[in-house]
């Protein structure tokens, strides 16, 4: 199994999950998947992990910032080569299918207004995060892999482009949230006091 976790997710565990570990279970656990290979975190989300809630993911997960760490893990896992197994296709699905057009009407943006904002997104996290699964999935047919995101299939926040678990559900990407992931690891077992 694969896991591709954004950052979000990285912060709910830190936030809400974390603090009741008292015995480091969870810590640990992230840690020991983390050097399997499991879990993989991508450049762009552990640079958003620096800056986003005054960069409480990387101070509560030390080993995030520990340069030999990651060195032996080879993480961040680098995404700016990163293209779609087949990118002709996929950009039509991005113009078409992945574009929000309620949004995209409201706005009235002009070509190059549009093509700035679209590729502003294709650079983004969330995009690069869809990318390394699509890959993972081209090159693992025999392995699962899962995107974790606590984001909702729902768009209520007025952007241009649709959420992570829309364009997943497209594309059959599996998406969990971190609840989600925490119940399909069989080898964790954890209380909470």
């Amino acid at each position: 199994m694969k896991v591709v976790i954004d950052t979000n997710s990285l912060l709910s565990l830190v936030r809400y999950y974390l603090p009741f570990d008292k015995n480091s279970v969870l810590f640990d656990f992230f840690k020991d998947k983390i050097e399997q290979g499991e879990i993989i975190i991508i450049d762009k989300v552990l640079e958003e992990c620096s800056y986003n809630s005054k960069g409480l993911v990387i101070q509560t997960l030390s080993y995030l910032t520990d340069k030999s760490f990651l060195k032996s893990v080879d993480l961040p896992l680098k995404t700016d080569s990163l293209i779609a197994p087949s990118p002709a296709k996929f950009l039509r699905q991005v113009d078409n299918q992945f574009v929000n057009t309620v949004v995209l009407k409201q706005r009235k943006l002009t070509l190059v207004e549009y093509e700035n904002q679209k590729n502003h997104f294709m650079n983004d996290a969330d995009m690069r995060l869809i990318l390394l699964c699509m890959n993972l999935i081209k090159d693992n047919k025999d392995e699962e892999v899962f995107l974790v995101t606590e984001e909702s299939e729902y768009s209520n926040d007025n952007k241009l482009f649709k959420k992570i678990p829309t364009i997943c559900k497209e594309l059959d990407i599996q998406v969990l949230t971190l609840p989600q992931l925490l119940e399909k690891f069989d080898s964790i077992d954890f209380e909470f006091k």
